[in-house]
């Protein structure tokens, strides 16, 4: 995504809604390309539906007062590429001042708290993913410096997550909590994505955006229902996959230990930096019976091979078919993104899934007394 902003994009058209809302909105643009702004609907690239328009005087000033096929998210389109989005409702009296040239960081908006709260989201999680997004670029080109990456963006991850966890207690049952969607995986934390499409319901129930994330947690909860074979307890699917010499491991020739299963790939950048917390925790158990069971999702064994090394993986067991994506341990996990991890216990039962970083070692802890 080129443009600094959150796109909630819409995948139908509008169907006939037979009530309209009423809307007013005013304020003043600075920095305009345009002698007009408009009120419209994104759907993704440069594709836009514009419902309301009004010309811009000459200081910027604005006002719209008209209908809308029904309450949503808008966008407050200023330039070609630049919007701002509002979530607009039945009687929406709203002021909107800002510079066209960059209206998501530089706005100000009066009369919906929801709307302001949403565009503060948005722009914390863009400067988030843009340091982020630096990080790995610089990883990439200097592939030695993994530690020292990793201790200067780590402060940088946990200050966003705070920011997040602050932001869903201040904004609860708010449409403000939209674009946290795009950061929770439906699969991997069912809960949380749960708990949060059921406040936007709570709070935007009947917008059509919301809707289409009514219909798609369906869907996602028919995959979540899949997983739950996977819940603790379980005994762990077993399964065979060959080594770097060719030889088969199966997941059953480590019973008496306690297994991390770790699904993971050389390509993967949260996998990589994930990896020093692993071989750490790997280090302070393994002489009392805890192991890893790497699973890569690898197509290139020298790739492969090399992250290992480079990583430090210290444990024997890691192994891949090469088949990336199609690896046939990571179908019958029913893994949907990495990295993905489940802890076996030393009679082959399953722990819990996808425990990482903090929540790995206290479960160790509790397991090992220390």
């Amino acid at each position: 995504m080129n443009k600094i902003a959150f796109l909630i994009v819409l995948l139908n058209v509008f169907l006939v809604y037979s009530q309209q809302i009423e809307v007013s909105i005013s304020g003043n643009i600075f920095n305009s390309n345009k002698d007009s702004i408009s009120i419209s609907q994104y759907f993704g690239g440069s594709n836009y539906r514009d419902y309301l328009k009004t010309a811009l005087d000459k200081k910027g000033n604005y006002t719209f007062k008209g209908k809308l096929p029904v309450k949503d998210v808008y966008v407050l389109r200023v330039n070609d590429n630049q919007h701002l989005n509002l979530i607009l409702r039945e009687g929406s009296v709203i002021q909107v001042f800002g510079d066209a040239k960059n209206i998501i960081a530089y706005h100000n908006i009066v009369g919906s708290d929801e709307s302001a709260q949403l565009n503060k989201y948005i722009v914390n999680m863009q400067v988030y993913n843009a340091k982020k997004d630096s990080a790995t670029r610089y990883l990439q080109a200097n592939p030695d410096q993994q530690q020292q990456v990793n201790e200067s963006f780590t402060p940088l991850f946990y200050e966003y997550e705070n920011f997040k966890k602050n932001f869903l207690v201040a904004n609860a049952n708010s449409p403000a909590l939209l674009p946290l969607l795009s950061e929770v995986d439906p699969i991997q934390n069912f809960e949380s994505y749960e708990n949060l499409v059921q406040q936007i319901i709570n709070g935007f129930d009947g917008a059509p955006s919301v809707n289409q994330i009514k219909a798609m947690y369906l869907k996602n909860k028919e995959a979540h229902d899949e997983m739950k074979a996977f819940s603790p307890g379980n005994l762990a699917p077993d399964f065979a996959q060959p080594k770097a010499d060719g030889k088969l491991l199966k997941l059953s020739d480590l019973k008496g230990k306690v297994v991390l299963i770790d699904f993971w790939a050389s390509w993967c950048g949260p996998c990589r930096r994930e990896n020093p917390n692993v071989v750490r925790i790997y280090q302070k158990y393994a002489e009392k019976g805890f192991t890893v069971l790497s699973v890569s999702l690898d197509k290139d064994k020298n790739a492969w091979l090399e992250a290992v090394k480079r990583d430090n993986l210290l444990w024997p067991n890691h192994v891949s078919d090469l088949k990336a994506w199609s690896n046939d341990a990571a179908q019958l996990y029913k893994v949907k993104g990495i990295p993905f991890t489940v802890l076996v216990d030393k009679e082959g039962k399953i722990i819990q899934t996808n425990l990482r970083g903090e929540e790995l070692e206290n479960t160790l802890k509790s397991i090992f007394g220390f």
